[in-house]
């Protein structure tokens, strides 16, 4: 790999990594929710469950859905039907001090199977090998998944952050409340792409 490829491949896993998105959403819900510590395993669910789609999809996954394109279909409906689930949680999740205590940040196996209906991730996923590992090489794949796993942790923790740093201000609990709704519309709307997409 060239240094002009690995340039544009580490830009593409940071632009890609810190927009918004269902992760980032989600991080930042639980960083209000739930503090950074408490939500370290979700964090890390995100950015080895990640990895691990990138190097599987790179060994031959996208040959299934060019094989069978109805692959693709099932893929959409299920991540539009888990999304809608897990913003239906969000909108209703509660301080964990609050009367909602048994509420619980994703766990890290959580976090890392989203990843598998995280529609996002995919696109990531999907783009980063076609692009950055054409010739669909282990090693090429490899270093397309460590420039990932370097970058994307990071990059995911900073809405865990800017989430716990929110706790100041939502101290209410109408405050949270709408905090969670905010948070569970917006990862409704990041489903826009996915089901107008042409």
């Amino acid at each position: 790999m060239t240094y002009d490829i690995l340039t544009a491949l580490t830009a593409f896993a940071f632009v890609s990594s810190i927009t918004p998105g269902p992760n980032n959403l989600m991080l930042m819900a639980s960083g209000a929710n739930f503090g950074f510590a408490r939500s370290i395993p979700h964090m890390l669910g995100i950015g080895i469950g990640f990895v691990v789609m990138v190097i599987l999809v790179g060994i031959g996954l996208m040959q299934v859905f060019d094989t069978f394109p109805i692959t693709h279909t099932i893929l959409k409906v299920a991540s539009i039907g888990y999304l809608l689930y897990l913003a239906w949680k969000i909108a209703n999740a509660g301080a964990p001090e609050g009367a909602q205590s048994d509420a619980r940040p994703m766990t890290f196996i959580q976090a890392a199977l989203f990843q598998w209906v995280n529609p996002k991730a995919w696109t990531m996923a999907l783009t980063a090998i076609t692009l950055y590992a054409p010739d669909r090489s282990l090693t090429s794949i490899l270093l397309v998944a460590a420039i990932f796993g370097a970058i994307n942790l990071p990059c995911v923790s900073s809405w865990t952050v800017l989430g716990q740093q929110m706790r100041r201000i939502l101290r209410s609990p109408a405050h949270l409340t709408a905090f969670n709704w905010l948070m569970a519309g917006l990862l409704v709307a990041s489903l826009y792409p996915v089901v107008f997409a042409t």
